[in-house]
Order: structure tokens, then sequence, then C-alpha cells
């Protein structure tokens, strides 16, 4: 972990380092991919069971390729009804978010009588990525899932690795309570490169959502324009701004939170108290130890985890844009100035009873958010991600030639004579 001083000499070359610190895939796992495919493209089927069997240690033909709806059906059925409740309390509130997002078709007619308007359709088949190695999350399931389902996708397929053959009962648990009509046991840039690209067994979608390793964003990337994508994440990341008002146990905690997922996972606190800086430090070693986490959590810390000393909360603003975090707790009485001058965040958490842990599950919005500084260009997934807009026009003979005669002159000013023709034509009718 590293103490930065926003006042200190020096600290805008510190700065420029955090920021541009590099915790993403490199060459060799994108050639590895692009190996893992080309034999889906050219094989389908036959290197989809070799890869399984490779990393994930199953044979599909001895424990199945793909878990039927009875399964799914029967997990739920069997899982703790408090744990139920809580996945349907998700679900419901995931839901409610959601289908406020989905788009109006939208129509107008001008004095010309020229008609324009764009109608909006869900994608016929999406695919979700469930990660299933290092930890498995009923929770993407629901976040995935139900957007697709808001959107109104008729086909929604879930690949998700099972590692020796073993498969994690809340996520099929999740994955019928959101409607999920197929899951295939497979994972990795193989299980991506079949829902692009179809095999004999899974037939393609139109996009796939969902966050995974390394190696699952790299195949996202490479794929990109044969299939749509949510968006290529990167390690999980966390930024929060607090004062010394806080208690410095629940910001450790706050700051564990995302340091637990993965080593290279961010965790980084803005503070204009140096002493409540130390007592944060210490709560995380102290919180650490007794983590279940403890050895991921202790490496993300040290090779990631930063608090920075600033000489009031506000001048943390400007940082935090270029850091553009995953997610941003604002851990102040009154969060709304703070917020108010933030750009760019995937999603903010407000105040200081707001932990970003509780977005994750229950709260509503969406838990799959841009990484890597991309908040200052990307959104988190949402229902249109699972929807694409048709604009239409629609002229008579009086639109067209109150328009028609510019459309001729642009064209041959441009050069293309053919297109020119095809308004004057109808003008000179």
């Amino acid at each position: 972990m590293i103490r930065l001083d926003a006042s200190a000499p020096g600290f805008a070359a510190q700065f420029d380092a955090l920021v541009n610190a590099r915790r993403e895939s490199d060459a060799d796992v994108a050639r590895d991919v692009a190996t893992i495919v080309r034999a889906l493209k050219d094989e389908g089927d036959a290197a989809l069971h070799a890869f399984t069997l490779k990393f994930d240690r199953h044979d599909l033909n001895d424990t199945g390729w793909r878990i039927e709806r009875s399964a799914c059906a029967a997990a739920l059925a069997g899982i703790a009804p408090e744990l139920r409740a809580a996945l349907e309390l998700a679900r419901d509130r995931i839901m409610a978010y959601h289908a406020r997002q989905k788009p109006q078709d939208s129509e107008t007619t001008d004095a010309h009588g020229i008609r324009t308007g764009a109608r909006w359709r869900a994608v016929d088949a999406a695919g979700v990525y469930v990660p299933g190695g290092r930890a498995a999350y009923p929770s993407s399931v629901l976040m995935n899932a139900i957007p697709a389902k808001v959107a109104g996708v008729e086909r929604l397929v879930m690949v998700t690795p099972t590692p020796d053959g073993e498969v994690n009962p809340l996520v099929l648990a999740a994955a019928e309570l959101a409607g999920v009509d197929e899951v295939w046991r497979v994972g990795g840039a193989q299980a991506i490169a079949a829902l692009a690209y179809g095999t004999d067994r899974i037939t393609p979608v139109d996009v796939i959502t969902g966050p995974g390793n390394a190696w699952v964003a790299e195949a996202k990337r490479q794929l990109y324009g044969v299939v749509g994508i949510d968006m290529v994440a990167g390690p999980s990341e966390i930024v929060v701004v607090a004062d010394g008002a806080n208690d410095p146990e629940w910001t450790a905690a706050d700051l564990l939170s995302q340091a637990e997922h993965d080593p290279t996972s961010q965790s980084i606190l803005f503070t204009d108290d140096a002493a409540f800086a130390d007592r944060v430090a210490d709560a995380v070693d102290r919180q650490i130890g007794a983590l279940t986490t403890a050895n991921v959590a202790r490496a993300s810390w040290d090779a990631n985890g930063a608090i920075i000393l600033v000489p009031e909360l506000m001048a943390a603003v400007p940082l935090v844009d270029r850091l553009a975090p995953e997610h941003l707790e604002l851990a102040v009485a009154d969060p709304a100035p703070l917020f108010a001058a933030v750009r760019h965040a995937g999603s903010i958490f407000l105040g200081r009873h707001t932990p970003e842990a509780v977005g994750d599950y229950v709260a509503g919005p969406n838990h799959v958010l841009p990484t890597g500084r991309r908040a200052r260009f990307a959104s988190g997934l949402s229902v249109l991600d699972f929807m694409k807009r048709t604009s239409f026009l629609e002229l008579g003979p009086r639109g067209l030639a109150a328009i028609g005669p510019a459309a001729v002159a642009l064209a041959e000013a441009e050069g293309l004579p053919a297109h020119a023709k095809s308004v004057a034509l109808r003008l000179a009718d």
C-alpha cells in the first residue's frame, strides 16, 4: 500500500504512476486467447470438449454439456429459505430498477409532412457469462440476466465453468429465478467463442455480457464485431472519499470489499484527515487477518492499495475524475456537493450508510460496471445493452420537394451521381 500527500513535492508524478499502473492482461493472454478462439471457430464442439477437459478437468460427455431447467428448479427448491428470500429480494429490486430504463419508441411529423422516428427492439438472443473458478456469483446471474429479460430477449443463454464437474447450486437457483433459458457447463475464452460463433450444440447469440478473468475479457475484446459485448472489464476498483468523522473500521471494510476479489483489484482512500488515514490503515491490516479471503486481499492491498491525503475533500474530485473508478463512495455527511462535481465514475454511493457492497447485491442498480478508467466514456450494464434502435423515415411528394433539392446538391458535391439521380428522378416526376 502506498501513502501519498497531494501537497507534497513530487505528488503529480506519483499520482500519474498510480493512474497509469497496468493491471490488465498482457500480450501472452491475447495470444493464447486468439489460439482458443480460432480452434472454436474451426472445430466447434470438439475444441470446446478438449478445452473443458484441459482447464476444468472434466469430460463433458460424462458430466453433461447442458444443465437442464429441471436441475435449476431443483436447486432453487433446495436452497435455504433465507437465501431464497435474499435472491428474490435482489431479483425484484433489480427488475424494478431496470424496468425504468426501457426506452420508448419515438415519432414525429414536421411541417412538410415528413415522418421521422425510432423504434427499439430487443436482440433475438443473448449470452451471459457467469464465473465459476475463483468464486461463483449468483448475484452476477441476476445482474446480467434480468436486464436482458426486461429488454425482451427471447433466448437467454448462460455459460458457466464447472471445475471438476462441480456446479454451484446458488448459481443455478439464480438462473431459475431470472428466467434463463439455457445453461451450458462451459467457461473461459472457449465459452465466449462458442457463444459468438456457435457450435453444433450451441446456437450463437447476438450479445454477450458478464464478468470473467483476463482470458474471458480478452475473448470478448477479440470477438467484438462478431457479436456485441457489454464491455471489456478488468480488475475491480473502489475509491472512497471520506472525512475523519467516519468509523475507520467501516472504511477499512469498504476498501477490502474490492481487495478480496482478486490480487489485481485496486482500493484507494482519499481523506483530508491524516490521523483518520492512519486509523484506516491499521484497521485494514487488522481486518485482513480475519478474512477467509486474506491471501487475496493482502496481495491486492499491498500491491494496489493507496491512501491519499488531500488538503480538503473537494480537492479529491479532479483526482477521482482522472481515475474514473468503477465504484466511488462519498462517505460524508452531505455528499451532494461532491456528487455534483464528480464527472467520471461507474457507480456512486452517497453517504456514510451506503457501502458499495450493498450495491453488489440488492439495491437495484447494476453491478456490472466499467473498469480501467473506462468510466470516462462508458456506462454500467443496462437494458440498452440488449436492445438496438432502428430509425425510420417516410416522405410524401410534398416532403421530398421540400428537402430533396438540398440532397441532390450535396450528392453532386460529393461526386456521387447515382445518389443525386435517385432523388432527382422523383423530383422531376
